[in-house]
């Protein structure tokens, strides 16, 4: 694991204790009806990147055979409690998103909400991404990225230093620039909250 992973992970294991509560307003004004969303669009043998706390668990269809990772392991102890209170199945492993140890075409679905603006090297943890997913499978993506609107988008640039360094979470990240580059080209885009917030859609 490089410095930067490390760096992100400690990050995630300190806040991991009030990350539900710093979460709720962006649950209130951005998350209300999508985790349903995402849910209703899985099928088969499926992956969740970046399960942190275990906010999407609640939302698991029991007839899937879900597996889901983190890099941190006291976010991941905030999941598994979440599993047993809702009686969900789901293995939970901990795991750098950028260097999975499934094999080639292990799912038919990959999922994350807000992983890849936390991710070291984004563009490597959608090829680990792309890798696992099998051929014909579904990759779907929530995600906030930089605003196309100019003043917005500067503010994002300015502030980006400070979110980064507090959580790990880069708010300016051009994540459909990265998804381009991985060689992605049957995508679906979809406007979630304004042109930030936005779900995404890969059909490989």
């Amino acid at each position: 694991m490089d410095r930067q992973t490390k760096r992100i992970k400690k990050k995630y294991n300190r806040v991991s204790r009030i990350y539900d509560v710093l979460q709720k307003p962006m649950d209130k004004m951005v998350f209300k009806n999508v985790r349903h969303e995402i849910m209703d669009a899985l099928t088969g043998r499926v992956l969740e990147v970046g399960v942190g706390t275990g906010k999407n668990i609640k939302h698991y269809p029991d007839n899937l055979d879900i597996t889901a990772i983190d890099i941190s392991e006291k976010m991941l102890v905030k999941a598994r409690k979440k599993a047993v209170k809702w009686n969900k199945k789901v293995r939970l492993e901990l795991m750098d998103a950028q260097k999975m140890s499934f094999d080639d075409g292990s799912f038919d679905c990959v999922f994350a909400t807000c992983v890849l603006c936390s991710i070291p090297d984004p563009v490597k943890g959608l090829e680990e991404i792309k890798r696992v997913c099998k051929q014909g499978g579904k990759i779907i993506l929530i995600e906030h990225v930089r605003s196309e609107q100019k003043i917005i988008g500067l503010l994002m640039d300015l502030f980006n230093p400070m979110v980064a360094a507090f959580c790990g979470t880069n708010i300016n990240r051009k994540t459909l620039d990265n998804i381009k580059e991985v060689g992605f080209y049957n995508v679906k885009v979809e406007e979630i909250w304004k042109d930030i917030v936005k779900k995404i859609t890969i059909y490989k």
